[in-house]
């Protein structure tokens, strides 16, 4: 039975899939509360709000589902089957299409009929599909493969492979760079072993600068350097999550230069060496004037003043936050 608290008519919310737990939180950045739960979800990996904001996209990995929510009683509308583990998933800013990624070996990229809420086709990949972003003119889906080296664009015309970019290294999250008509100038791809990120030119398919973070201060042990990257809404700034030194680092664009960093929650279990909180993804208020970031082990959400690059809240949600998504309220 899914358990909520029906949202006002004009609200702004943040949506944050609890994977080790059952339910996605739901806050108000206004409050700084979580205000609502969508309840049994079974593993939820990642969550989506459709562009007109009536559904809540959510994926399951253990049910092979794409859940789908009305965003404001909270009550299921219905559970769409998909080709296999469902992981990131991403709703088209045109309304047409929500993109699950399938991180079941041999992956997929299943493409979801937002209207009748059918599956529409999959994408066979070569390996496991890890995390997806959608350029903001909705032409091109980027998918990355977690221990893979490659990124894949899919067409979403076509629905077809457009092209892809092998690494030296597994790719993990990618964050897009638009032009101003919404396509797509250049990709921030993390990789497992970098401290950083790759940049990918998306006209020429080529990796054109990798940038590294400074060695100046000790790092978190930590299985994966990074799972979380993001450009904010006014193209000003890219933020990249690093675990290792449980901070964010905060560059400015296009010239890609470090401007700061913010530090995060970090676990101090007694007798043993500080563990990462385990930040990841990052998401902002349509302003740009502040940011979001999970802290998974630290069962939080920071908040950051965007222009003062002060922490000045933190957000206790569910067990082992992973993916969020932002809805501007109308």
């Amino acid at each position: 039975m899914l358990l909520a608290i029906p949202l006002a008519a004009s609200s702004t919310r943040i949506y944050v899939a609890n994977t080790a737990g059952t339910s996605v939180s739901v806050i108000d950045p206004a409050k700084g509360k979580v205000v609502q739960e969508i309840g049994d979800i079974q593993v939820p990996e990642s969550v989506a709000v459709s562009p007109d904001g009536k559904r809540v996209y959510i994926s399951q990995w253990t049910g092979k589902v794409l859940t789908v929510v009305d965003r404001k009683s909270g009550k299921k509308i219905k559970d769409v089957p998909v080709s296999g583990h469902s992981h990131d998933v991403a709703a088209t800013k045109d309304g047409k299409w929500v993109l699950v990624c399938n991180a079941q070996n041999p992956g997929a990229l299943d493409i979801v009929d937002a209207h009748t809420l059918e599956l529409a086709k999959t994408i066979p990949m070569k390996t496991k599909q890890h995390d997806v972003v959608v350029t903001p003119d909705s032409r091109y889906a980027i998918t990355t493969a977690e221990g893979q080296p490659v990124m894949t664009v899919i067409d979403l015309q076509t629905q077809a492979i457009a092209w892809e970019h092998q690494f030296d290294m597994g790719t993990q999250v990618a964050a897009i760079e638009p032009n101003p008509d919404g396509s797509a100038r250049r990709v921030f791809v993390q990789l497992n072993r970098l401290r950083g990120f790759a940049v990918v030119d998306f006209a020429t398919h080529e990796e054109v600068a990798r940038i590294t973070l400074p060695d100046d201060e000790p790092s978190i042990k930590t299985s994966m350097s990074g799972h979380g990257i993001a450009v904010s809404p006014d193209g000003k700034w890219l933020w990249n999550a690093s675990k290792t030194y449980d901070a964010v680092f905060i560059y400015s664009l296009p010239d890609i230069k470090l401007v700061g960093r913010v530090h995060l929650p970090k676990l101090m279990p007694p007798g043993h060496d500080a563990l990462s909180g385990s930040p990841n993804w990052i998401t902002f208020t349509p302003d740009s004037k502040k940011a979001y970031i999970i802290n998974a082990m630290d069962r939080s959400v920071s908040v950051v003043d965007v222009k003062t690059l002060q922490v000045t809240g933190r957000i206790p949600v569910g067990e082992e936050p992973s993916r969020m998504t932002l809805f501007a309220g109308r």
